[in-house]
């Protein structure tokens, strides 16, 4: 009777771990399929091909940058544009220091200037002004973006642009996307402008973050209920093992 009822209690409790599994396999591979979803209809990749914006990004890094209006592009942001006075049928990643109706000039005391106002700019090269030319006073249009690259001294950026009608601005529809993340090498998640605070509002961070917590939340969920069965088979052989030795009487 007694083993009876332990292979029943054991059978039992297999059913019920046999469900929890099958729920968490089925709760893993909605997660998961629901972040890389959300990522794609979020995100799209881009690989950078000059060294333009170092350190932040250097060339041939993997980026992932967030599809956003142009209209919520933020001082500060790291955007991918295309326009066709600067380079033809190609996309440019650079940041966005001003944008319509600003007035941003170079240089005071080695730093940007924006509304009067300097910005400290930590992202940039250690040991670098803000412009190693610098450029004369330009008031930034309605609805257009002024934009410089983070390794100031080679980036053909809005300063290389600064005969143009639009002196060297670039309409804010020009932006495809806001750049969150080096993914490969990996180097996680952008810093915060935080130079440009005083100035107003920084844009939010992406949902990136989040999207990777699904998708590796919802790969252990669906490892571990798939590795389930297998386990409890194994052990189940084993106390039946451990059940069917023989007692020998002392």
């Amino acid at each position: 009777m007694a083993s009876a009822h332990g292979v029943e209690s054991a059978g039992s409790r297999g059913g019920l771990g046999g469900k929890l599994s099958g729920v968490a396999v089925a709760l893993g591979l909605l997660l998961f399929l629901a972040g890389f979803g959300w990522a794609a209809v979020t995100y799209r990749p881009y690989t950078v091909p000059t060294s333009s914006m170092t350190p932040t990004i250097d060339a041939g890094d993997r980026v992932l940058a967030q599809r956003v209006d142009g209209a919520d592009v933020r001082r500060g942001d790291v955007v991918v544009f295309s326009d066709k006075t600067w380079v033809t049928g190609a996309d440019v990643v650079k940041r966005v220091v001003a944008v319509g109706g600003d007035t941003v000039a170079c240089c005071t005391d080695g730093k940007l200037s924006v509304n009067g106002k300097p910005v400290d700019e930590p992202y940039l090269p250690k040991g670098t002004p803000a412009e190693v030319k610098g450029f004369p006073t330009v008031t930034v249009p309605k609805g257009r973006l002024f934009l410089l690259g983070d390794e100031r001294q080679g980036s053909l950026d809005s300063t290389a642009h600064l005969t143009d009608a639009a002196e060297g601005t670039v309409s804010s529809g020009a932006v495809h996307a806001r750049v969150d993340s080096v993914v490969w090498p990996m180097r996680g998640m952008l810093a915060r402008p935080a130079g440009f605070e005083a100035l107003g509002t920084l844009s939010e961070p992406g949902p990136l973050p989040l999207i990777e917590v699904m998708i590796v939340a919802g790969a252990v969920l669906v490892l571990g209920g798939a590795a389930y069965g297998p386990i409890a088979a194994r052990v189940g052989r084993s106390r039946a093992r451990g059940s069917a030795e023989p007692v020998h009487a002392g």
